[in-house]
């Protein structure tokens, strides 16, 4: 049994994993994807495309792939359109429903050199726990500690624990946490706040998130559940009291897409990324087969790196299949 808590980090085909492990539990999880456009932390190159009011709500064109857009927190009143910038992002892009939001970035400082940002190898060795490097050849440490699982609760916003369960909607105003059981229900509110400070930290998210809990009369209650999440879950935040309705607001720091966002929001490069993972450790010898949904096919041979990537970590040729009558993320055999 693994008593310390290390990470555990997967540098996947098209996805990087991580995993903070303790007590062989998931307590953090952390993907990060190609074409997610720039890091925290980037450099980079941009023009001004939009001058905005007073300097304020610019827009720029970021030179990195796909030209996506950013806004820009502030430009000197003179700067004409299509000036040439150096910026830093300050958040990176978001995917909400129904929506996407640019990334943020500010005129960087004079003289600092373009780069990507931190990656997350990076970002959890920065934490200064101990770092784990998973290999495909290896054992799956990171399936052994619950991933799949994990993966399919962020997929269906179904997070069951002793008593009851927790249903998590990510809305374009905030997300939601729903409490729901049977019993006592100041039992069941502790239980449920608990479980819910813990989806908070491990699926980092950020922005205004809602919880909903069984109505508790008392003051002495309500007061106990704002308690247990000031206990569970990790500063830096802000939160409203318990109310007499049972709801409670919570405003992280949102610099990043969350997991829930970055699953939900883009089913088909989460199917990709696990159909990758499976092709990496398939057992056997000649052709790899990789049948998916033809959306989930069709992005994976968008990607020609990826298949070559899986033909070297495996030294079999690949196969793709799309095939309408599969669901999920597919097979590799």
């Amino acid at each position: 049994m693994l008593l310390l808590a290390e990470w555990l980090y997967e540098a996947g085909i098209g996805e990087a994993r991580a995993a903070l492990v303790e007590q062989d539990e998931i307590v953090e999880a952390r993907i990060e994807r190609e074409g997610e456009g720039p890091r925290i932390g980037a450099v980079v190159a941009a023009k001004l495309v939009e001058a905005g009011k007073g300097g304020e709500g610019a827009l720029v064109t970021l030179d990195t792939p796909g030209d996506p857009m950013a806004t820009l927190a502030a430009v000197p009143p003179a700067t004409s359109i299509g000036a040439r910038l150096t910026v830093e992002i300050t958040r990176m892009a978001l995917r909400e429903r129904g929506r996407d939001k640019p990334a943020r970035a500010r005129l960087a400082e004079a003289g600092v050199e373009f780069s990507d940002g931190p990656d997350l190898r990076a970002r959890i060795a920065a934490t200064g726990i101990t770092v784990v490097d998973l290999h495909p050849s290896g054992p799956d440490s990171l399936e052994a500690a619950g991933w799949s699982e994990l993966i399919d609760r962020v997929r269906t916003g179904h997070w069951p624990f002793a008593g009851g369960a927790l249903w998590v909607d990510a809305t374009p105003a905030m997300l939601l946490i729903d409490i729901d059981g049977e019993g006592d229900a100041f039992a069941l509110a502790k239980a449920g706040a608990r479980a819910a400070a813990q989806v908070i930290r491990c699926c980092d998210v950020g922005g205004s998130i809602g919880i909903d809990v069984p109505s508790l009369p008392g003051r002495a209650e309500r007061l106990a559940i704002d308690a247990l999440i000031d206990d569970y879950l990790p500063q830096p935040f802000e939160r409203t009291a318990t109310n007499g309705f049972g709801f409670m607001q919570i405003i992280r720091r949102r610099e990043r897409p969350s997991l829930i966002e970055q699953i939900r929001f883009d089913p088909i490069a989460t199917d990709a990324a696990l159909l990758l993972r499976q092709a990496e450790r398939a057992a056997g010898t000649g052709i790899l087969g990789l049948s998916a949904r033809p959306a989930v096919a069709d992005h994976i041979a968008a990607h020609p790196a990826w298949t070559h990537m899986v033909q070297t970590r495996t030294g079999r040729p690949v196969e793709i299949t799309a095939d309408a009558a599969i669901k999920g993320s597919g097979h590799a055999q």
